[in-house]
Formats: C-alpha cells, sequence, structure tokens
C-alpha cells in the first residue's frame, strides 16, 4: 500500500522541514509513501525551503502555486496528483502530531474514513484558548447539522483515495477549514463508513496561527446553513 501525505503550506519555512522528516520517521515500514507539499506562494519562501532541502528525494513533492490559491483549494490540488491508495491530511505547523500516522493507517484499512479527534473520548489540545473556540465551533455545526461527528473541524484524517474521488470536489473544496466538514457530510451521503480515534493536538511549533476566531465562527456557521440546505 501507498499513502500520499497533503502538506498545504502558507508561510510555513520555519516548521516544514523538520515536520517532514518527523511524519518519514513515524512513517510504518510496510507502507510506501510521498509527501505532497502544496505551497500558495509563501512570502517566506517555504517551497524553497523544500526544494533545497530534500532535493534528490523523490518520496518529497513540492508544489507552488501562485493562481487560484486557497487552503482547501492547495489540498484539492494535492490530491489530484497523489498516486496513493490512500490519501492523509495535515496541517503543517505541528498541530497534527505525526506519531498519529501509523494508527490513522492502521485503522483506515477498516474503515473509508479515520478522523484524528480532540473531542472524542481521550483526545484533547493543548493550545487551551484554541481549545475552547474549536468546542463552541463544533456546538454550532452538530446543533445545524444534526451529525454526531464530534470534530468537524480537526482536518487531520485519512481516507482511501477511491472513495474520496467519488465525492464532488468542486462543492467541497473552498475556504478554509469549513472544507473538512463538508468531507465529512458528503461522504456521509454516500454510505462511507467514518470513525473518530483520540488524537493530541499540539502547540504550533515556530510562526503564527492564520486564524481568527471570530470570523471563523461566522464563515462556518454561514458554510453550515448552506451545506444543511443542500443537503435537504
Amino acid at each position: 500500500m501507498k499513502v500520499s501525505v497533503i502538506l498545504p503550506t502558507y508561510n510555513e519555512a520555519g516548521n516544514i522541514v523538520e515536520l517532514i522528516r518527523e511524519i518519514i520517521s513515524h512513517m510504518p515500514g510496510d507502507w510506501a509513501y510521498e509527501i505532497i507539499v502544496v505551497d500558495d506562494n509563501s512570502p517566506d519562501g517555504t517551497y524553497q525551503v523544500v526544494k533545497t532541502a530534500f532535493d534528490g528525494n523523490k518520496a518529497v513533492i513540492p508544489v507552488l502555486r501562485t493562481k487560484d490559491r486557497g487552503f482547501a483549494k492547495s489540498i484539492r490540488a494535492g490530491i489530484e496528483i497523489a498516486q496513493g491508495e490512500q490519501i492523509l491530511v495535515m496541517d503543517t505547523d505541528f498541530t497534527h502530531d505525526p506519531v498519529e500516522i501509523p494508527r490513522l493507517l492502521y485503522i483506515g484499512k477498516i474503515y473509508d474514513i479515520v478522523s484524528g479527534s480532540r473531542f472524542c473520548s481521550g483526545g484533547n489540545m493543548q493550545d487551551v484558548q484554541h481549545y475552547i473556540a474549536s468546542m463552541l465551533y463544533n456546538w454550532v455545526l452538530r446543533l445545524v447539522l444534526h451529525t454526531q461527528v464530534q470534530d468537524n473541524l480537526g482536518g487531520y484524517f485519512t481516507i482511501k483515495k477511491e472513495k474520496l474521488m467519488q465525492l464532488p470536489f468542486d462543492k467541497i473544496f473552498f475556504g478554509y477549514g469549513e472544507y473538512f466538514f463538508r468531507v465529512l457530510h458528503f461522504a456521509k451521503q454516500n454510505r462511507m463508513t467514518i470513525v473518530e480515534i483520540p488524537a493530541l493536538y499540539r502547540v504550533r511549533h515556530l510562526g503564527s496561527s492564520k486564524s481568527n476566531f471570530l470570523r471563523m465562527l461566522l464563515t462556518y456557521f454561514g458554510a453550515a446553513i448552506r451545506l444543511k440546505w443542500h443537503i435537504k
């Protein structure tokens, strides 16, 4: 089996090399892999940092996007060139811990989607402010969408590529973190199996967060309302 790890980046030059090395160190020995770094033309030169650090390593694939940029669109771009049977998506600021990769892949052999969750039993997050805000977001989403998923915005997940390609990409991959609850809901419509496993989300290593909590709450609420309307 081969897994394609999708890493969307913007101004992560200080984190990305160490992260890729940790991903490689935690990759199970019975899995082939490729790591696709999709950079939105970061001013800090993230793309060039990856290109230089892993020159000659064919398993690390840097991709530079200069048009129609955006977080979810970067993930889509990585998925569309991925060669693995399994897709694994994670953030690039170390909030998603590479130590979880073996469990995600192992359970991913059984379920269509496996999500590393902060809010199922055993999950947690080191950044208390972000944890509380994310819990609030999820309460709103669960109320609007009537979903049993505990963490609708985690974004640390693996999915079989064959299953993922059945989903309507144009209706999912736009905006920011809200793309993830669209993945989950369209997957549910397609009767895919979804399971959450507990994960500890770490504090960002270097750089500053790109999140504006109030703006995100309003954005996610609006996206959930539109998604619910579409489903019905």
